[in-house]
């Protein structure tokens, strides 16, 4: 057999013909790796995103003897990495379809490594305390700006990628990782905790804290270094060529998109349009057919942000970037807010560590932050991963946004007389129906919805809108609680959800809907009537 990359047996002949049917939820192992590669980056965001409640707690007796935090900065550290986070969202989503996948991704996990590294620098010793807040401040905004890069970048690149019969349930896959991030993170906490307990606990050296935290932020160095080398070696996809090269919905379902390593290059391999450019003869025509191809793809780029703002110019696609922004927008501002700030709601059911030394109340903290993990978070995700291609997105955002406000009015509504069972019981629903729910599909919504050659800075908009929502829940949550009181902020979250099932109107249904197809013919139906128009003049 010849060795010629074009004769090369992919593997995925297997693949196709046991596609219709393994249930969506049983992965192939490339699938699987695939999704390693991917969830990493989301893995990441909720470990990083919510370790920060544990480590404000310790920053306080490390800087400030055990007393809170200046409220003003607390919010701003709180908001940090989602501040970062919108400008990463935006950057990386527009680069990924200007410049191609390969050639951004991988990149933001550099940022996140780099900023992980400088935020655990943070010389508390040699600063004063508001001077190293500021410090891990700057470096977290910088980390958010990598984390945020992920959420566009991950989605493409899965997405087009995916089978069209398992491309939600592979989007709900990465997005569950962010339960493994919180889970982990929780169990971190209380680990790294028990290997200090001799040294804060027996012998009262409570600034030892100090190193607990630079640990737990440290640790999630080692998952972002175990996939640097896959992401930065990913290659394009068929999928994104063809739709740079004007052959959008082309390829169908028929792509062997899930080669996760590069092949050699081969003149036989360019694209069409360099093909059609090339003459049979000479090394001169040769030449000739790759600047007229440099030409044509810089053309291409140019005429890329044209596309763009004509295609969200049509009412018909605007209000679907509409929907998704401000479905994103309302349930982050809901969800974050909730979890950004769970110090206070594990007051309210006895874990926020009131009493005791400093270590038993950062254990205890710990201990908190797990139960409410394990019963509410991870769940939900999976329960979303079985059901998605059976009930659709729409459905599942629809009822996750309802079944939220419900579990929220009945904590605002009750908020002091619930017992302490009872409250559990209703956040651990909370957290459930916000992961079955509008958490996980308005990640899902604008990677599926959008046409490849848009799909990356949509989905990147979309996005930065959801983090705009954290950062004013983070922001303002605090600041709301000593004026209305909980309860009160908890009814404002319950407007946002019913809104939020109002916006889920706007969207289609996406489940078996190939975008680029219908972009493809949306093409033509523009093109027919520029005909007639020309014909009848």
């Amino acid at each position: 057999m010849s060795n010629h990359p074009d004769t090369v047996r992919s593997g995925l002949e297997d693949y196709e013909r046991e596609d219709d049917n393994r249930p969506p939820f049983l992965l192939t192992y490339r699938e699987v790796k695939l999704l390693g590669i991917t969830g990493v980056g989301f893995f990441l965001d909720a470990y990083d995103l919510f370790i920060i409640n544990p480590v404000s707690t310790m920053l306080q007796y490390r800087l400030y003897n055990g007393a809170s935090l200046p409220s003003g900065l607390q919010g701003l550290l709180k908001a940090s990495a989602n501040i970062g986070s919108v400008i990463g969202q935006f950057g990386f989503g527009y680069a990924a379809d200007y410049f191609g996948r390969k050639a951004v991704y991988g990149k933001e996990l550099i940022v996140i490594i780099v900023a992980t590294i400088l935020s655990i620098s943070d010389p508390t010793g040699d600063l004063s305390p508001s001077g190293s807040l500021i410090w891990l401040t700057v470096f977290r905004i910088i980390l958010g700006i990598g984390i945020g890069g992920d959420y566009p970048m991950s989605a493409s690149v899965t997405t087009d990628r995916a089978k069209l019969r398992r491309r939600g349930t592979m989007l709900a896959y990465i997005f569950a990782n962010q339960g493994w991030g919180s889970l982990v993170g929780s169990l971190a906490v209380i680990i790294v905790l028990a290997c200090y307990k001799n040294a804060m606990e027996t012998h009262g050296e409570t600034s030892k804290v100090d190193g607990v935290w630079r640990i737990l932020i440290g640790l999630s160095l080692i998952p972002a270094f175990g996939t640097l080398y896959q992401r930065l070696t990913l290659p394009e996809s068929q999928r994104f060529k063809a739709a740079q090269e004007g052959r959008d919905g082309e390829l169908g379902d028929n792509t062997d998109d899930l080669k996760l390593k590069e092949m050699p290059s081969s003149p036989k391999e360019k694209p069409l349009k360099a093909e059609t450019t090339v003459a049979s003869t000479g090394s001169d025509a040769s030449t000739e057919g790759e600047s007229d191809y440099a030409k044509a793809v810089a053309k291409e780029k140019k005429a890329h942000w044209g596309a763009f703002f004509a295609y969200f110019k049509e009412w018909r696609h605007f209000k679907i970037l509409l929907g998704t922004s401000v479905c994103w927008f309302l349930l982050d501002v809901a969800f974050y807010g909730i979890n950004l700030n769970q110090n206070v709601v594990l007051q309210e059911i006895g874990f926020d560590g009131s009493s005791g030394s400093p270590w038993t109340r950062l254990f205890k903290i710990g201990i908190g932050n797990l139960i409410i993990t394990a019963l509410g978070f991870v769940p939900g995700y999976y329960a979303t991963i079985l059901t998605i291609e059976k009930l659709g997105r729409k459905w599942i955002q629809i009822q996750g946004f309802l079944l939220a406000a419900l579990f929220l009015g009945i904590l605002a509504g009750m908020f002091h007389t619930l017992s302490t069972v009872a409250f559990i019981v209703n956040f651990a629903l909370l957290q459930f129906f916000f992961n079955f729910g509008a958490n996980a599909t308005t990640y899902c919504y604008p990677a599926e919805v959008f046409p490849t050659r848009f799909r990356a800075s949509a989905h990147g908009m979309s996005a930065a809108c959801g983090k705009a929502g954290a950062i004013i829940s983070a922001l303002v949550f605090n600041t709301l609680t000593d004026t209305i009181g909980t309860p009160n902020v908890l009814w404002i979250f319950f407007g946002c959800c019913i809104a939020g099932a109002g916006f889920s109107l706007l969207l289609p249904e996406v489940r078996g809907r190939d975008p680029d197809v219908i972009y493809a013919q949306e093409l033509r139906e523009h093109e027919q009537q520029q005909q007639q128009q020309q014909q009848q003049h």
